[in-house]
């Protein structure tokens, strides 16, 4: 037998890495039924390309939302990185301190 007629007689479990999901029954925020007179905050890991991408959501939104204001990822901080856990910590507090309706999260990778 060679190589090839050993490896596909082998059978292998596979084992997914993150591991099995567990829901507790938690329900889902509800959802704006619209984004104008709505603030939305914008967070970033500071990767890939989010100083443009925020740019380019604020204005595709503003043309469908014309209400809409936004609080720009430069008020919070890095939330990946040497500071996140500072960052991240503040967070509850700045989002209502800003009167915050809804978070973009752009993560790069």
């Amino acid at each position: 037998m060679d190589d090839k007629q050993t490896f596909a007689a082998e059978t292998y479990k596979v084992v997914w890495p993150s591991g099995r999901q567990v829901h507790d029954g938690h329900q889902l925020a509800k959802r704006l039924d619209d984004l104008n007179g709505k603030t939305v905050a914008q967070l970033w890991d500071w990767v890939f390309k989010g100083d443009k991408m925020f740019d380019i959501w604020e204005r595709e939104l503003a043309a469908k939302y014309p209400d809409i204001k936004f609080i720009s990822w430069r008020e919070f901080g890095e939330i990946h990185g040497a500071n996140e856990h500072a960052v991240l910590e503040a967070l509850p507090e700045k989002l209502k301190e800003h009167d915050v309706d809804a978070v973009i999260v752009g993560v790069g990778c």
